[in-house]
């Protein structure tokens, strides 16, 4: 069976953050040196990840000592997703929200521009009022949230959300606290 492309950039990211080196020096062939340096931090301090069931509503979920979460990945050649093109996008959402939330785990999307030269991939969370309990609430406040229409439908845009590069350097200590929250606040 032929992998579809959705496929790929789950096996990418999957790769990455698992401190895979061949998938880590492919994927910082077009990055820049401070980029390169962040994904290579993933070869010393790597998640456990595991791809998930279709059923279970996400595609990823990424184990560390420190951090803990689901990811759905999405990929697109254009770089602004709309949900409301698919229902059962918007439905998938609000699923993976509901069972974070009662979980006290932050829902990551993970956004794979294609034929981006650099760092393709950029992070998101779910707009929610509730708090996450432990660490997981510090990344909840730095990551970008995707847009909400007045309809109820998510958009990401590409270029508004955080760098996976830089989510990296976050977790892994390499940027001060305060510096990381005005950064993305931008």
């Amino acid at each position: 069976m032929a992998s579809t492309t959705g496929d790929l950039y789950e096996r990418e990211l999957k790769y990455v953050l698992s401190g895979d080196k061949k998938a880590i020096t492919q994927m910082i062939k077009t990055c820049s040196a401070d980029e390169s340096r962040s994904y290579n931090i993933m070869l010393e301090d790597p998640f456990l990840v595991v791809r998930a069931a279709g059923s279970f509503g996400v595609d990823l979920v990424a184990l560390r000592w420190d951090f803990s979460f689901p990811i759905e990945v999405k990929s697109s050649a254009e770089e602004v997703m709309h949900f409301s093109r698919n229902p059962r996008l918007t439905e998938q959402a609000a699923k993976m929200k509901k069972t974070c939330c009662r979980s006290n785990l932050l829902p990551i999307y993970a956004f794979r521009l294609k034929g981006m030269r650099g760092d393709p991939w950029r992070i998101f969370t779910i707009p929610t009022d509730d708090e996450i309990k432990g660490k997981n609430e510090t990344l909840r406040k730095v990551i970008p949230k995707m847009e909400v229409t007045d309809n109820g439908n998510y958009i990401m845009r590409w270029g508004n959300g955080m760098k996976l590069c830089d989510l990296i350097s976050y977790m892994s200590g390499d940027m001060a606290s305060e510096e990381s929250e005005e950064i993305f606040e931008e």
